[in-house]
C-alpha cells in the first residue's frame, strides 16, 4: 500500500462545512414543525429550483427515477409505445420506461460525448414511438437541437434526463428546460445532491405539473379522493432543507468542478487517452472521465497510489440481462456504446478538491503512462 496522499472519488465533507452552521438550527425547526413529508421546506425548495432554472413548475420527489416515472405517465406514454434513449446510461433511465410498459428503443451514442446520437435515434424510429429521453450524460448537454428537431417532426415528446447536469446551459439556457419535462437527481453524490435520495420534475405545461404534483401523493388532487393510480414518491422535508441550502452553493461548486476539469485537461493532454470532449459549449463535470484501452491497469495502479477511481458505466443497456430477457431484438449494433463502455474511467470530481489530491491524479495517471510495463488490457 502506497503512503502517497489518499485522493477519495468523492468526498462530500466540503460541502457540509459550507451549510453546517445555516443548516443546524433548521434542522431543530424541522424537528418541532414536524415537517417530514413533503411541508414547507420541500415548497421553498422547489419555489428555488424553479427560479434557478427559470421554469414555471417544479414536483420535488423522492428519487430521480421517480421523476422520471412520473413524466412519462404525465406525457401520456404507456403500455406498447415505443421511447427512444441511449444505451449508454445509468439504468435509471430504462427502468422508468418499463414502468409504463413501454417499449425502450435503444440508440448508440456520439463517439466522443456519450450522450444520445440523433442521427442514430432517427434510423431507429419506428411506428409507435410515443418519446425521446436524451440523457445529459457526465454533465454535458446532449445534442438538444438535433433532437428537438428529430421530436417535432415525429411529434415525440422530448423528457430530459438531467440527473448529472444540474445548472447546465444549451444555448444559454438551463438544460431541463428545453424538453416538456426534465428530470433531475439529487442522489448525495450528484453537483447538487440531497442527505440521502431525492428527484424533481420541471416542465412549463400547468396541467402536467398539478397531475405530478397528485401522483407523487398517492392520487390525490384534493385530500382523501384519489382521481388515478398514484404512489408515495412524496421528497422527505429534511432533503427539501438540505437541498434548499446548497443550492445558494451549486454555481461556486460547478466552478470548482470547472477548475479541477481544466487541470486535469492541462496536466494529461499529451498522454493516449481521450479526454472530455466538451461539444456544447458547456459542462458542469459531475465526472470527469477518461478512456483508455488499459482501464483495468490504470485503475489498479492508481488504486496502489490511494487514488480511487470510479466506472460509469461497464454494462451498457443493451447488454444488461434485464434487457435481453425482455426478447427485444436491435436492428443493429452499438458500436461506439460498447468502445465507450469497455474504455471508460471516471478520476476524482469534486468541488473541494485540494491542489495536491489534483496534482496526485496528474502523476499517477503520467505515472502509469511512463512505466515500462503498463500491465495487460
Amino acid at each position: 500500500m502506497s503512503d502517497a496522499m489518499p485522493v477519495p472519488f468523492v468526498d462530500l465533507l466540503p460541502q457540509w462545512g459550507a451549510i453546517e452552521a445555516q443548516v443546524t438550527p433548521d434542522l431543530h425547526k424541522l424537528f418541532v414543525s414536524g415537517e417530514f413529508c413533503l411541508g414547507s421546506w420541500v415548497q421553498r425548495f422547489e419555489e428555488a429550483f424553479a427560479r434557478y432554472l427559470d421554469v414555471p413548475y417544479a414536483i420535488a420527489v423522492n428519487s430521480g427515477t421517480s421523476a422520471l416515472h412520473l413524466a412519462l405517465i404525465a406525457a401520456g406514454v404507456g403500455p406498447g409505445d415505443r421511447v427512444l434513449l441511449p444505451s449508454h446510461t445509468f439504468v435509471a433511465t430504462l427502468w422508468a420506461v418499463l414502468y409504463v410498459g413501454a417499449i425502450p428503443v435503444l440508440c448508440d451514442v456520439d463517439p466522443l460525448t456519450g450522450t444520445l446520437d440523433p442521427e442514430d435515434a432517427r434510423r431507429r424510429l419506428q411506428s409507435g414511438a410515443k418519446a425521446i429521453m436524451p440523457v445529459h450524460l457526465y454533465g454535458q448537454p446532449a445534442e438538444l437541437d438535433s433532437i428537438l428537431a428529430l421530436a417535432d417532426q415525429h411529434g415525440l415528446t422530448v423528457i430530459e434526463d438531467t440527473a448529472q447536469a444540474h445548472g447546465a446551459r444549451y444555448r444559454n439556457r438551463a438544460v431541463g428546460t428545453h424538453g416538456a419535462f426534465g428530470c433531475f437527481s439529487f442522489y448525495p453524490g450528484k453537483n447538487l445532491g440531497a442527505a440521502g435520495e431525492g428527484g424533481m420534475v420541471v416542465t412549463a405545461d400547468p396541467k402536467a405539473a398539478e397531475q405530478i404534483r397528485a401522483l407523487r401523493n398517492h392520487g390525490q388532487y384534493e385530500r382523501w379522493i384519489h382521481r388515478e393510480l398514484g404512489f408515495n414518491y412524496r421528497m422527505e422535508g429534511i432533503q427539501g432543507l438540505i437541498l434548499g441550502h446548497k443550492l445558494p452553493h451549486l454555481n461556486a461548486w460547478t466552478d470548482a468542478r470547472r477548475h479541477v476539469a481544466r487541470r486535469y485537461q492541462e496536466g494529461l493532454a499529451d498522454l493516449p487517452i481521450l479526454l472530455p470532449t466538451v461539444r456544447h459549449h458547456d459542462h458542469v463535470y459531475h465526472l470527469y472521465v477518461i478512456h483508455t484501452p488499459q482501464r483495468e491497469a490504470l485503475r489498479r495502479f492508481l488504486e496502489q497510489r490511494n487514488i480511487q477511481t470510479g466506472i460509469h458505466y461497464p454494462v451498457p443497456l443493451h447488454r444488461q440481462p434485464c434487457y435481453t430477457a425482455l426478447g427485444i431484438s436491435a436492428p443493429e449494433g452499438y458500436p461506439h456504446t460498447d468502445r465507450l463502455t469497455e474504455q471508460c474511467l471516471s478520476l476524482p470530481m469534486y468541488a473541494g478538491m485540494q491542489e495536491a489530491q489534483i496534482d496526485a491524479v496528474i502523476a499517477g495517471v503520467r505515472a502509469f503512462f511512463a512505466s515500462a510495463d503498463q500491465g495487460p488490457t
